[in-house]
């Protein structure tokens, strides 16, 4: 009896301690399964989306850091740093399971990407590659980029992705895990870190004060500002770099839905489909997908009550320095939500709202509404707009999942099938050319096959990104847009993207059949083009931030390994304060309009220190430098401020003419130049000029414009030094003009082209003992035209 009490008492303690350790167990798991995610507020001391409350880029980091290690949805990793050093960073969300084979999932991403690869050759391709493309989509999810913040004013963007990040780590509700199943999220906080600490730092500044919500008195990107979304073709970046080499490269998304903000007084939303026209080389697959996609975003926006709402308005397809995606498969959405003050709320009243290309935001219309009738906007606004146009998006791209990697698949397939007798087979161009090593890098970069030939580098079209190298190699022809009252329609950007031409390089088309044959030359060194020579130059800097300034100073500073110039800025008060010439042998003045050179911040709009512009004294600072034997260079713009404060003997003959008589909105214009000028030394006869709101120059002699044999001669004309000895001479030498018997159009749009042959392009004048060079194009055009670096370095250092 004792042993069965002992036995049964043995069996109660081990079955208490059994269901004691289940508990425990149990527990646990549960602990895990439930260990709070954070939110931002936890780790930012507020919500994104409050009033007055921006983030530092490092508390950004600090929240994903936290977010992943509490979430099994989420991978979060450094992947470099940025320009000015800070970790650049991105998170990839999904379902657990999903991310636990994320390889797999790379893999399939990698074969729809190039069906190739699915078939022993390409003759196969259409039956042994479609039957293995359709088990690999049957497995597949849908990959979606959300890449925010690039532009670092619109502070909703870097803000929202904390809110989105932390629903998808945080939500149990069916969408959130219909999402997380069927999609790979691969989220990018910022793609311009050192920005987001720029704006933080100066609203913190400000705050409280009548400047509070003004934009920085500096660039946002350390070298391209606002021009940073324009470098998804050249790549002369890191953050640009960083994202094609260690993203989209990787993972060939879908989908890329790039959060931006737009002025505060036109529509509340845009989105696709875009206006026209759209780039030629953008497959027709790509279209229909940002039409079918936008407009569904469109429509269930308006359904959850938002308003103001536009589609088919403002932003076209046309470039691909802005739509990296368009060419690799993948639809971009470009999200551009109404801004308000940096997170300062603003009040809008109806009647100022104001019409962009497209739309009348006080007026519905089948492409606008419904109307919002103005009030009060604030950051809140913002974020829940981005916010929810985020998670329609990811809805639509997991309801249709398989839709979308078929249709990714046929972009695909179509971009590598073989190419007919007499089709465009693709190009040759000499790799080893300066400009061709560039071009090589860049093709290289946006995962371009090259193959070397004995007739040079050749470029098949038949690869799956042949697309991108042919739009950024051919010549564009910009439709001739106009409205209803005949003006021209201005493109959102610019007209030309031959990447060619700008890095001078000839490009010869083939076609099929082409026999590759082994090469027979070698590599080239770069003979250099301005022998290390150096100088002080003072590069202008205005405190109303220039994109081409920080051009100048990317162009001065990383040109490949021709660093020939020790560089400094100098900013109003420095020139203000003259003895210049004692200082420095050259002064840069970038592409700025004139008045803003001139007067800069008004009072009050900005703190005192910032406001003023270079003034009267800063113009007599800049004419004593040069009459002491100093070198002014201005380009573009810059050369109407000089012509005009400097009174020289000089006419831009398009300032002021009507678009209707002479439009040309960012192209490539051909040009002829002095050789035997120093500044045009070892250049060719013929050359190209990026030109956009450029001057184009007449010299006055007298009442008449100069005659062509002013070309590559020197001249006294009946400036002051004519009329009064006791003040310096004013010579001027043209060494480029716009041909007189061509067409002066490379590449683009340019309405009025007859206007400017024969007229000049660049301009030497004498003054005292130095001189001014008048630009009027950009030699150093967003670091990609190296073929007129050779004249802004000569301009620089030659005497």
């Amino acid at each position: 009896m004792k042993r069965h009490l002992r036995l049964a008492f043995a069996a109660l303690f081990f079955l208490a301690l059994s269901i004691q350790s289940d508990a425990l167990l149990h527990r646990s798991f549960a602990s895990a399964q439930n260990k709070r995610v954070p939110e931002p507020k936890d780790v930012l001391g507020f919500t994104p989306g409050d009033d007055r409350k921006l983030a530092s880029w490092a508390k950004v980091v600090e929240y994903f850091q936290k977010l992943a290690a509490s979430s099994d949805r989420v991978k979060f990793e450094e992947i470099g740093k940025s320009t000015m050093g800070a970790p650049f960073v991105y998170a990839t969300i999904s379902a657990p399971e999903n991310l636990k084979r994320l390889n797999e999932y790379r893999k399939i991403q990698d074969q729809l990407a190039d069906p190739r690869k699915l078939s022993a050759t390409n003759l196969s391709l259409s039956n042994n590659a479609d039957r293995k493309a359709r088990a690999l989509i049957a497995r597949g999810k849908t990959v979606v980029a959300i890449t925010c913040g690039i532009h670092s004013t619109e502070v909703g963007s870097y803000l929202s992705s904390m809110l989105i990040a932390y629903r998808l780590a945080s939500s149990n509700e069916p969408d959130v895990q219909e999402i997380l199943r069927n999609t790979i999220i691969l989220l990018v906080p910022s793609t311009n870190p050192d920005g987001v600490d720029i704006v933080n730092n100066w609203y913190q500044k400000t705050l409280g004060k009548p400047y509070e919500g003004t934009d920085p008195p500096e660039l946002y990107h350390k070298y391209t500002g606002h021009d940073d979304n324009r470098d998804w073709y050249a790549f002369t970046q890191v953050e640009t770099q960083l994202v094609v080499d260690k993203i989209l490269n990787v993972w060939h998304p879908q989908i890329v839905h790039d959060i931006h903000q737009q002025g505060a007084f036109g529509s509340r939303l845009f989105l696709p489909p875009y206006m026209q026209p759209v780039e030629p080389n953008v497959p027709k697959q790509i279209v229909e997908g940002y039409t079918e996609l936008g407009n569904y975003l469109a429509k269930e926006m308006r359904a959850t009550g938002y308003k103001g709402i536009t589609t088919d308005s403002t932003y076209d397809a046309w470039s691909p320095s802005r739509a990296y995606s368009h060419y690799h498969g993948g639809v971009r959405i470009l999200q551009e939500t109404a801004s308000a003050r940096l997170a300062t709320p603003i009040t809008v009243k109806f009647d100022q709202l104001q019409s962009r290309e497209g739309y009348d935001p006080q007026k519905e219309s089948a492409n606008f509404g419904p109307v919002w009738r103005g009030g009060e906007w604030h950051i809140r606004d913002i974020t829940n707009t981005m916010t929810t146009v985020a998670f329609l998006l990811l809805k639509h791209a997991a309801q249709n999942r398989e839709h979308w990697l078929q249709r990714f698949y046929e972009i695909e397939k179509e971009a590598v099938r073989p190419r007919k007798s007499g089709e465009l087979f693709g190009f040759l161009f000499d790799g080893f050319s300066v400009g061709g090593q560039r071009l090589s890098h860049v093709l290289k970069t946006a995962g371009v096959e090259t193959t070397q030939t004995n007739r040079g580098e050749l470029v098949r079209l038949d690869q799956p990104y042949g697309n991108f190298a042919k739009a950024v190699t051919e010549r564009q022809h910009y439709p001739n847009l106009r409205n209803e009252k005949g003006n021209p329609i201005p493109p959102y950007d610019v007209t030309a993207h031959t990447l060619a031409l700008l890095l001078d390089v000839e490009v010869t088309q083939v076609f099929a059949p082409y026999k590759l044959q082994p090469p027979k030359f070698t590599r080239r060194e770069d003979p250099g083009r301005c022998n290390n020579e150096t100088g002080r130059v003072a590069l202008y800097k205005s405190h109303v931030p220039a994109i081409d300034e920080g051009w100048s100073r990317w162009v001065l500073e990383n040109t490949w390994d021709i660093r020939c110039f020790s560089s400094s800025s100098l900013q109003d008060a420095g020139v203000r304060a003259g003895n210049l010439r004692a200082k420095y042998d050259t002064i840069i003045i970038p592409d700025q309009p004139r008045n803003v050179i001139l007067n800069g911040h008004r009072k009050g709009a900005m703190p005192e220190e910032y406001t003023g512009g270079l003034g009267e004294q800063g113009v007599k600072a800049l004419r004593e430098f040069v009459e002491a034997g100093g070198t002014l260079v201005c380009l573009n713009r810059a050369s109407d401020f000089a012509i005009e404060q400097f009174k020289l003997p000089v006419r831009d003959v398009v300032d002021g003419l009507p678009r209707t008589d002479f439009y040309v909105p960012g192209s490539i214009l051909r040009i002829e130049l002095d050789t035997n000028d120093p500044i045009a030394k070892g250049m060719p006869k013929e050359s190209i000029a990026w030109v956009e709101n450029s001057p184009v120059f007449e010299v006055i002699t007298g009442s008449a414009g100069a005659p062509p044999a002013m070309r590559g001669k020197r001249e006294q004309t009946e400036g002051e030094g004519a009329r009064d000895p006791s003040k310096p001479a004013i010579s001027v030498r043209v060494i480029a003009w716009y041909p007189k018997d061509k067409d002066p159009l490379l590449s683009g749009w340019l309405l009025g082209g007859d206007r400017i042959k024969g007229k000049a392009a660049l301009i030497e004048v004498t003054l005292g003992k130095g001189r001014i060079i008048l630009f009027g194009f950009r030699p150093q055009y967003r670091g990609q035209s190296l073929a007129t670096y050779p004249l802004f370095f000569n301009a620089i250092a030659s005497r």
